[in-house]
């Protein structure tokens, strides 16, 4: 019986981890870019990060190095909640505030382009880590000039197309929508803010409606990344999937301070109160890297053919993770006391 109260034991043992990891377990980031048409910052990372072609992307990584492009899929805020107007600044609406992307914000009239007609159009938007939430595209007005910085009001009001949870095919979502009469060029802008996390994606897309000017000179039209050069990239992303990533402008331990000064915000703090992860300085590539405990890491889209499900879950996710512990811990005790009953009752 000594023997048989010892098994019971290690199993005890073996099991209270796995309860813990269930207990601590929760929803993962989303990461992305629009792919079509071609945001600026996909379109700079496909050109390659070492040596971009186009003058406006050699522009940019003078601008803010290398890193921003190995980190493509993160133009985010942390804790926007559906503030995007009051939060990002008129002129730093592709950088969404951070100073990190701020390369984007060049007004130029030579980025990368990508032909588009007015009317019904797919849009596609690669999610390296889906997740749950509504999708915002916003078009300029006529008269834009993209030798101006970009500001709120050279947007139309309203979103031209809208869709939450939309489809997710061959690792990019399916956004359908109908481009209003345009000619030239303009921009196309979005938001993606997810409905489980205040966090929100941006981007901004040049493109070319006919009838005036090219939008991209011979040479530079926009051209998303390929499946190899995001596996190839990604030694080099800091983006880290189990957190909320960001420098932005908002509160919530995502402020410009990330890089050594003062944050608009504890991290740690918000961290310890919300149960997200925390956020550190790191000094030597400009971002906030993650720490805190945190579910398995998403599988890679590439190993999956590009076919990704959805990671994390909605807001019950915490609370049904806590009681599946509480429900695997329960019964690995009273496994451990029926036992020790039935040996005391054997005698040993």
């Amino acid at each position: 019986m000594h023997r048989t109260r010892r098994t019971v034991r290690i199993s005890l043992l073996s099991l209270t981890p796995l309860a813990l990891a269930t207990l601590t377990a929760g929803p993962a980031a989303a990461h992305g870019s629009m792919t079509d048409p071609v945001s600026r910052v996909s379109a700079c990372f496909a050109e390659g990060p070492e040596s971009p072609d186009s003058a406006a992307c050699k522009a940019m990584v003078a601008a803010g190095g290398t890193q921003p492009l190995y980190d493509w899929n993160e133009v985010n805020i942390g804790d926007a909640a559906g503030r995007h107007r009051q939060i990002i600044p008129d002129g730093k609406l592709c950088s969404a505030g951070r100073d990190k992307y701020k390369g984007l914000d060049m007004a130029r009239t030579d980025w990368p382009g990508t032909k588009l007609a007015s009317g019904a159009h797919t849009f596609r938007y690669r999610a390296t880590a889906p997740h749950r939430g509504t999708f915002e595209l916003y078009i300029t007005k006529d008269g834009y000039d993209p030798a101006k910085p970009l500001k709120w009001s050279d947007l139309e009001e309203k979103p031209f197309a809208k869709v939450t949870n939309p489809t997710l095919r061959d690792g990019s979502y399916v956004i359908d929508g109908t481009v209003p009469k345009r000619s030239g060029r303009h921009l196309i802008y979005s938001v993606w803010q997810r409905s489980d996390s205040p966090e929100a994606f941006y981007t901004c897309s040049d493109v070319d409606l006919g009838g005036k000017a090219a939008a991209s000179a011979p040479g530079t039209k926009a051209s998303a990344p390929s499946d190899k050069q995001i596996t190839d990239g990604a030694a080099k992303s800091t983006v880290d999937h189990g957190g909320h990533g960001g420098d932005g402008p908002g509160k919530g331990g995502h402020g410009e301070g990330g890089h050594g000064g003062s944050a608009h915000g504890d991290a740690a703090g918000e961290a310890a109160k919300s149960g997200t992860a925390a956020t550190s300085a790191d000094s030597g590539n400009g971002h906030q890297r993650h720490s805190a405990v945190k579910a398995a890491a998403p599988a890679d889209p590439v190993a999956q053919g590009g076919r990704l499900a959805e990671t994390g879950g909605d807001s019950r996710t915490p609370v049904l993770a806590a009681s599946g512990a509480a429900v695997l811990a329960a019964g690995s005790v009273t496994l451990f006391l029926t036992m020790r009953r039935r040996s005391a009752r054997n005698g040993s």
